[in-house]
């Protein structure tokens, strides 16, 4: 989740009934989802021993404080392991894997029955889930062709806020309602919801 830190595991296996030393090399780095380089956010190095047939676990942590002013709209990070096996003459292994950070940020609440040409009250609640305040804080309410937006308070840490939005359906059938929440910290956090319209 965006705002928390993350924890990871390497898992290393000897499959071999030899003893088995791996210097393991890990970097973290933000990226776009072209897989573009934005900031390289950790690095570290550590020496491994497997005995025969022997597993062992790395763990390791990025917390939010390394990776939160590096992160783009992608929210991508991508950690690398560089496996070598000393005296294996240079047997090496390249582990990756790319970490899409989730939101759950925006809630929309309709009410069970929309009817058209008659008003309705939504509920839009967002939070903030950062350990830090934000603030310049902008909903965009994207419904029937329109844009709405909406200025807010500043945020503290891990506050979530509502706001109540009326609007009145002037056709029948599916409509879909779109949410963008933009801060100083992050941007364009979305939510989505389809609204049925029910005839009067």
């Amino acid at each position: 989740l965006f705002g928390k830190d993350i924890t990871l595991l390497l898992i290393l296996n000897n499959l071999s009934s030899d003893h088995k030393t791996v210097k393991v090399d890990m970097s973290a780095s933000t990226i776009l989802y072209t897989r573009r380089t934005v900031a390289e956010i950790l690095k570290a190095t550590t020496s491994v021993d497997l005995g025969s047939k022997q597993g062992k676990h790395i763990r390791l942590k990025i917390p939010y404080s390394y990776y939160g002013k590096y992160l783009t709209t992608d929210k991508r990070i991508q950690v690398t392991a560089l496996c070598e096996v000393m005296n294996m003459r240079g047997l090496k292994l390249l582990v990756e894997k790319t970490i899409i950070l989730e939101d759950t940020n925006i809630i929309i609440k309709i009410p069970r029955r929309v009817v058209v040409n008659k008003a309705v009250t939504l509920e839009i609640s967002y939070a903030n889930p950062l350990p830090e305040p934000v603030s310049r804080c902008v909903l965009l309410v994207t419904l029937m062709n329109q844009q709405v937006k909406i200025h807010l308070a500043r945020l503290a840490p891990k506050e979530r806020s509502k706001i109540y939005f009326e609007f009145t359906p002037r056709r029948t059938g599916p409509l879909q309602l779109q949410v963008d929440f933009s801060c100083d910290k992050f941007s364009h956090v979305k939510g989505f919801v389809t609204i049925a319209v029910a005839p009067a």
